[in-house]
């Protein structure tokens, strides 16, 4: 079986070395290679996580190794998951004897701007850098609804899903004036350049299609609003994540190119995710 949805059938996968490095039905074993007969099986393609708390949250769940949630602002955009990311998770050979070969790496959801994600193949490392997917783009993990709520409610905001709304825009005004910045200074280079601001260099990477935005967003009426703000900063959110009303609006998911990832069977934890069906993902595919 392959990616792509097809069947080859009397097909052979050569590997060397743990890599693939040939699929298809004209393949021959190379003197001295080991065969394995897998006739009258089916053989599939690695799974992608797109939505992976492995290595940020490792076992055995520890406050000790808890990093994925930098929970100390509403946006913290400037935070990467890759430098909490910890190879050695003892959850990885278990997600690997699976079937799952790539993961996005993703900061939690407790922030508005939980911080850049990262696209990991899940292969024996020391070092998240030799783990990292050739090419792939950084995400930025993105909250909505009551996760920042609940988390900052009590203390400085936002409180309700105005404040959330408020806060990315916000965030986002900022963004571009910081890009403004940065673009004079780079046409006339006058003077001292603009200071850093790690978390504005994230949003601003966002405006100009450097990075993914990955949306948590359980409510059809929320992942409507959030496709506003994109609107109205001129950037594209590459998928929701949960989408548990995603069967509610998939046309409008479709016009704005919008994936989204979700669960099969899993709702009604809270009362964002009550309104979930079987059918979700059958009805927006």
């Amino acid at each position: 079986m392959t990616a792509a949805g097809g069947e080859i059938e009397g097909g052979s996968v050569a590997l060397r070395d743990g890599r693939i490095v040939g699929v298809g039905d004209q393949i021959s074993a190379p003197a001295g290679a080991e065969v394995v007969d897998v006739v009258g099986k089916f053989v599939p393609p690695g799974l992608i996580d797109t939505h992976s708390h492995l290595g940020v949250y490792p076992a055995p769940a520890t406050p000790a190794e808890s990093d994925g949630n930098e929970s100390i602002a509403p946006n913290t955009s400037h935070v990467w998951a890759e430098h909490s990311f910890w190879p050695q998770d003892p959850q990885i050979p278990r997600a690997i004897a699976g079937g799952v070969t790539t993961i996005q790496a993703l900061p939690g959801s407790a922030n508005l701007f939980g911080g850049r994600g990262v696209t990991l193949k899940l292969v024996p490392a020391r070092s998240v850098q030799e783990m990292k997917f050739p090419g792939a783009k950084h995400g930025l993990k993105m909250a909505c609804g009551e996760n920042p709520k609940r988390v900052y409610g009590q203390k400085s905001g936002p409180r309700t899903r105005m404040g959330n709304v408020a806060g990315y825009r916000k965030a986002f005004i900022e963004a571009e004036e910081y890009a403004r910045k940065w673009a004079k200074w780079e046409a006339d280079s006058e003077g001292d350049a603009p200071g850093r601001d790690l978390g504005k260099e994230t949003l601003a990477a966002v405006l100009a299609g450097e990075i993914l935005v990955h949306n948590h967003c359980y409510r059809a009426d929320e992942m409507l609003v959030m496709l506003d703000v994109a609107r109205e900063f001129d950037y594209q959110i590459r998928s929701f994540h949960h989408a548990v009303e995603a069967y509610k609006i998939g046309p409008e998911l479709a016009a704005a190119g919008t994936a989204a990832s979700m669960w099969s069977d899993w709702w009604g934890f809270k009362e964002e995710s009550m309104d979930g069906i079987l059918e979700n993902a059958a009805l927006v595919h």
